[in-house]
């Protein structure tokens, strides 16, 4: 393909979410000539595609937001955590205040980058031409960029209506009335489960894994009650800047085996009735490291939900006597009655460890002991998380091999942000950096700013090209085993593992340390002339 007048940057920006819209937002301040390419036909990201009934964020108010002053002090929202449509408008209201769309180009999905050495400029290809070229090119796909569906025999036969939850039709699906099925647990088929239970004539809910969902304690919001909690938002974005997972949460610094069993029952009753991630990250300093402490949590949540389930045998399947997983190791959903719906009779739970799909078929789906018919079939299946969406870009660097390859036997990065052998080339939210642990807009904002640093940093000294180290990376692994090492993380099979998808290399995806710790690991690199960067 030719570069003849095709439009050339100085940064090009992947992505209208968080992260690539706060790009977009610095990179201009400083001067550059920015692009944002967004394969959606709007703002948003993740909250463009996950527009499926009930689908909303898991972080709460205020902390799911940016954290400029000219950006919060007008908006008022109607819930503590807000759904996708509302979500939207507050992105079409940053767009006003900010005026980004001027420099965005919707509905333009990037498909492949070379990188041509001989001008150091990524040529970046989309729609089976060559869109734009950039000096750096800053990927912000996010998490949940590249959705997964199993390979379920069958699945051209169905006749009904399927949908992924990531890939759900913009008009909207009236659930009204119908044999839903919802395959999945984690957090958008709770989300999905609890629409459709209010709605459909049948819901069946295919079960591989329980889901240890927490409560929301969703509340409304009113601009009065707003107006007063923004004397203390200043604060509030401070303290999610020092806190592990990028919330205005933070957890003793106890051992939940130290106190006392009725100390220890009064935290976990303060945190749970606070809802949201209060009960995951804001009780005790080991509930994450050590299985004896674990359990006492899971304990506590296995008996608050047994609670609510009235038949025993739902209740095992749902809530087992004995945890499937360390709590906490695999990303808690968030439910508002999500339990209770159980207890429905147009409600039933299908466990496909007991019972599993063996094909679906014209009408619905056959499983080893039944047979079913739908008219709807939802999967809610998930993502190739954290690396699916950058390695379904036919990104080819310097040593003649794609990103996808690099990674195949593993992701390699230097500081989560920068990978050898693709020069000019950062991504945000990607793996091996806070990620899936860390709130999307802290992320977006404190990555952010490090990154349009490093850009700033290599145009004022006149580089041209900068490129991470092997040895960084190889040092860099090497920190987040030892970390890995310290968690209960490695002893569940999640997303955050990669073993949710066939033939992906076992490895935690995302920083363990903390929010503080890696943004210190950050600076220590910036402090250091970027040591673990080669600068030419």
């Amino acid at each position: 393909m030719t570069s003849e007048n095709v439009s050339e940057y100085d940064v090009l920006v992947v992505g209208a979410g968080f992260g690539g819209l706060y790009q977009l937002y610095r990179l201009r301040q400083q001067g550059f000539s920015v692009r944002l390419l967004e394969a959606g036909s709007d703002l948003g990201g993740i909250w463009h595609w996950n527009c499926y009934p009930g689908a909303r964020v898991d972080s709460h108010i205020p902390v799911y937001e940016y954290s400029m002053e000219e950006l919060w002090q007008d908006w008022n929202w109607t819930e503590r955590f807000p759904a996708w449509d509302e979500l939207r408008r507050y992105f079409s209201y940053v767009d006003e205040k900010l005026d980004l769309s001027r420099d965005i180009e919707f509905n333009t999905r990037v498909t492949g980058a070379g990188f041509d050495e001989d001008s150091n400029q990524w040529m970046i290809e989309g729609n089976g031409e060559l869109l734009a070229q950039a000096h750096v090119v800053v990927l912000c796909t996010g998490f949940a960029a590249k959705h997964f569906i199993p390979d379920f025999e069958g699945m051209a036969d169905y006749q009904g209506i399927c949908h992924h939850t990531g890939l759900w039709p913009q008009e909207g699906l009236n659930l009204e009335g119908k044999k839903i099925a919802v395959i999945g647990t984690g957090a958008s088929g709770v989300q999905v489960a609890q629409e459709a239970a209010a709605v459909a004539d049948q819901l069946t809910v295919f079960q591989r894994t329980p889901i240890l969902a927490l409560a929301m304690q969703q509340q409304k919001l009113n601009v009065e009650t707003q107006t007063k909690l923004k004397v203390g938002y200043p604060d509030i974005f401070k303290m999610r800047r020092e806190t592990f997972g990028g919330l205005d949460i933070s957890s003793s610094d106890k051992s939940a085996l130290e106190v006392s069993a009725e100390e220890r029952l009064a935290v976990y009753e303060d945190c749970w009735a606070k809802g949201g991630f209060n009960f995951w990250s804001g009780t005790f300093s080991d509930i994450l490291s050590n299985e004896e402490a674990n359990l006492t949590a899971y304990q506590f949540w296995r008996d608050k939900t047994r609670a609510r389930i009235n038949d025993p045998l739902l209740a095992e399947k749902l809530a087992p006597t004995d945890p499937p997983h360390p709590f906490g190791v695999k990303r808690p959903s968030l439910e508002q009655n999500y339990y209770d719906i159980f207890n429905q009779d147009n409600v039933a739970l299908v466990d496909l460890k007991e019972d599993p799909i063996e094909r679906m078929t014209a009408k619905g789906i056959d499983t080893a002991n039944s047979e079913y018919e739908f008219d709807i079939i939802v999967m809610a299946t998930g993502f190739d998380a954290v690396t699916g969406g950058l390695t379904q870009i036919d990104l080819r660097g310097t040593e003649d091999e794609t990103l996808k390859e690099k990674w195949s036997q593993g992701v390699r990065t230097h500081l989560g942000m920068a990978s050898h052998g693709f020069p000019n080339l950062l991504f945000l939210y990607g793996p091996q950096s806070p990620s899936g642990f860390c709130n999307g807009p802290t992320c977006a904002e404190m990555q952010g700013d490090w990154i349009v640093d490093l850009i700033s940093a290599m145009r004022t000294r006149g580089v041209q090209r900068f490129e991470a180290t092997t040895d960084a990376e190889h040092a860099w692994n090497g920190h987040m085993e030892e970390l890995a090492a310290m968690t209960l993380f490695p002893k569940a099979d999640s997303w955050y593992m990669g073993a949710n998808i066939p033939g992906k290399p076992r490895q935690l995806l995302n920083y363990p340390g903390g929010t503080p710790l890696y943004f210190e690991m950050c600076s220590r690199s910036s402090d250091n002339d970027y040591e673990g960067f080669l600068l030419g």
